[in-house]
């Protein structure tokens, strides 16, 4: 892995101008502390774009890209990307297993540099750089330990879907909302900025899902543990170049996730209701003793 230490660059030639679309968060350097996690495969052809856009963004953060072993060389891209910009580092893995295994390959390394909030995101322009800004300062300011970029909360939605597509994702999320009893409206979403803490707290080991699943889960988990959630409205944009990893079984994979979950959920609880009730029982049981035999 590439490693050095941030530094605060130049602004890049052509860049926009300081002032944001989005309101910024109101921190001294931008994206001090933030680590974005990249998971790549074949993304060669975007890299260096989306690399240099979420710099220009957050300025003082470091992006890390998780790279499964590209064929198409995405990986030296990025390990050539790591040289010229100390605020690039670059985790090389054996091979393509899974979007989730690299997410948690990433969000270690993440933690083990001392990162106080970690963003995962796409690499294929499908979220815009524009709003890690907005994103994290939620976290920044101690508003929240999760933020969901969401396209399915007002103000959000997404562009150049088909219409099963749209029905799929909104349904997926609807779906898992309901049955997990989760409060965020775009659960499949991997837009997120995480408190450090909150990624800490979450068992990477119990953590089995990919894909949409893994995002589900990821909610569910930080939802189970305390942590206070919110969502900012994202306009979701398709993929600018290479084709979409989205697929049927990854499709089913949630759906049986949401409801392995669920089970479990219900599990825990008539487990604890059941020793609850064997303790309440013993209590009984022994203050009876006690004043029979007064």
């Amino acid at each position: 892995m590439t490693s050095h230490e941030p530094r605060q660059p130049d602004r890049p030639s052509g860049a926009p101008p300081a002032a944001a679309p989005r309101p910024a968060p109101a921190i001294d350097a931008p994206g001090d502390g933030v680590w974005v996690v990249l998971p790549t495969f074949n993304e060669s052809d975007n890299l260096a774009g989306i690399a240099g856009a979420i710099l220009h963004h957050l300025p003082a953060g470091t992006l890390l890209v998780v790279d499964d072993n590209s064929p198409d060389g995405t990986g030296q891209l990025a390990d050539r990307l790591a040289r010229d910009d100390d605020r690039i580092r670059v985790r090389h893995r054996p091979g393509k297993r899974g979007l989730g295994r690299a997410y948690l390959d990433g969000f270690r390394v993440a933690l083990e540099g001392g990162a106080r909030v970690v963003v995962q995101m796409d690499a294929d322009w499908s979220h815009d750089p524009a709003v890690l800004p907005e994103l994290v300062s939620s976290v920044v300011g101690d508003a929240a330990d999760l933020v969901i970029g969401s396209r399915y909360t007002r103000g959000g939605g997404v562009t150049e879907w088909g219409l099963w597509r749209r029905l799929v994702s909104r349904g997926g999320s609807q779906f898992a909302r309901a049955v997990l009893r989760l409060a965020p409206h775009d659960l499949t979403g991997g837009f997120k900025a995480w408190r450090a803490a909150t990624l800490e707290a979450i068992p990477f080991a119990g953590v089995h899902a990919g894909g949409y699943a893994f995002q589900i889960e990821m909610t569910y988990r930080a939802s189970r543990a305390g942590a206070r959630l919110t969502e900012i409205p994202i306009v979701f944009r398709d993929r600018r170049v290479g084709q979409s990893k989205m697929s049927r079984r990854i499709v089913v994979e949630a759906l049986l996730v949401v409801v392995q979950l669920r089970w479990d959920q219900l599990r825990r609880r008539r487990t604890g209701l059941r020793l609850r009730r064997q303790r309440a029982g013993r209590w009984r049981g022994s203050t009876g003793r006690g004043r029979r035999s007064g």
